[in-house]
């Protein structure tokens, strides 16, 4: 009797460390997910500060082109894109490149290891 107790104690272990495995290969896979899409929308942010901020440069009077500018291309990808795309947003993805001008440093002050 004692070793069919033995048994199902070592069975119940088992399956209890076979589930305790699969919880922690779905819960690394979800942060690794959401780290991933943290990444690419900083990316994607830097990468729109900076081509707005290269465009309003091209315009002598780059203050009120750059007010024309962003309001334009909210007005026009916000349908599309959703409100994560308006003109504040937009605005602070400028700032944001202004404030890290270059990528690798963008990186490190931020721990990104990509």
């Amino acid at each position: 009797m004692e070793q069919k107790i033995d048994k199902m104690d070592n069975t119940t272990a088992v399956r209890q460390q076979f589930i305790a495995d699969i919880r922690q290969i779905i819960n690394d896979a979800r942060t690794n997910a959401v780290r991933s899409v943290d990444f690419c929308r900083v990316q994607m942010y830097w990468h729109l500060g900076k081509r707005i901020l290269e465009e309003e440069q091209q315009g002598k009077a780059r203050a009120d082109y750059g007010k024309y500018l962003i309001k334009n291309l909210a007005k026009t990808i916000e349908p599309e894109y959703g409100s994560g795309f308006g003109v504040r947003q937009l605005e602070q993805a400028r700032q944001f490149y202004r404030t890290y001008p270059i990528a690798n440093t963008l990186r490190s002050q931020l721990n990104f290891g990509i």
